[in-house]
């Protein structure tokens, strides 16, 4: 008794995401999604955590994955498009993503002189390479790209109407849920005579209820439960103006969102068990539950 209301897929990781209506959802996520990665020129990630203004940067791939474009929603920056075809073929190199060495594929000089000029600093751009193998932990392992960790986030949006209510209480403004940067975003089908809420009724009508999901099917496809996602700065990046704020909305969602383990959560990350096509307006049918990790 949910529904998906969307779908996103961030090509680049820590780069702008695109809605879409249809997604093929492969062993390691989305299609494309964090299939690429900018890297600093000895190798190192980057993220939002240092360089906001990455949100700032729109990536737009084909859908056979052979052709890139890099726009940016800076109206102000002066920045045209760049346009590339995706190699596969190139020699790998070593890349640091949380400290731990994978490897990446050199997409070349041109997107790597958009990038530096836009960031203001040296960087380049790498793709997952076919052959790569990394598997992320949680109660269900499974196959991922460049994602901070398991290869889908999910989010329900009465989590959003929760934290944006106890921020408006404060006398801080609401937040978008892009803030946030999930994968498939449920809500609670049609809204119309479900009642309150329940896990075998109208489940995602209940804030956080994604939080208990630990096996989920979704159109053809099949994910398992990982682990809650736990949030760091980048939540605090507008990601509309590439600008970093000062503690929303960490500060409120420290108040009720600590995890047992440690750490502020918010959403639920996931593996995929089975792949197959997602559409927005799928229903979200939820197998089998578990124990929040509160």
């Amino acid at each position: 008794m949910a529904d998906v209301v969307d779908l996103i897929c961030y090509p680049i990781k820590g780069c702008a995401g695109t809605s879409v209506g249809d997604a093929l959802l492969t062993p390691a996520g989305l299609q494309h999604d964090r299939s690429f990665m900018v890297i600093s020129e000895d190798g190192v990630y980057r993220t939002q955590r240092r360089h906001p203004r990455l949100a700032l940067v729109r990536p737009t791939v084909s859908a056979d994955g052979s052709r890139l474009t890099l726009d940016s929603t800076d109206t102000t920056s002066g920045h045209g498009k760049v346009r590339l075809d995706v190699t596969t073929s190139a020699p790998r190199r070593d890349v640091d993503l949380f400290g731990a060495t994978f490897q990446g594929i050199d997409q070349g000089d041109e997107v790597a002189a958009w990038l530096s000029e836009f960031l203001g600093t040296p960087s380049r751009l790498v793709r997952v390479p076919p052959e790569h193998d990394r598997i992320a932990d949680g109660l269900t392992p499974g196959p991922s790209g460049y994602a901070d960790s398991s290869a889908v986030h999910l989010l329900s949006r009465s989590s959003l109407t929760l934290l944006n209510r106890r921020m408006v209480e404060q006398g801080t403004p609401p937040l978008p849920m892009n803030r946030f940067r999930p994968n498939i975003v449920v809500d609670s089908g049609s809204g119309q005579g479900r009642g309150h809420g329940s896990d075998s009724g109208d489940w995602a009508a209940v804030p956080h209820t994604e939080d208990r999901a630990r096996r989920i099917s979704i159109g053809g496809a099949e994910l398992g439960y990982a682990k809650l996602a736990v949030r760091c700065a980048v939540t605090l990046v507008d990601q509309a103006a590439g600008v970093r704020q000062k503690r929303e909305p960490l500060r409120t969602l420290a108040s009720y969102r600590r995890a047992a383990s440690g750490g502020v959560v918010f959403g639920a990350k996931f593996s995929v068990v089975r792949p197959g096509k997602l559409s927005v307006g799928d229903e979200v049918v939820v197998h089998e539950w578990g124990d929040a990790e509160l």
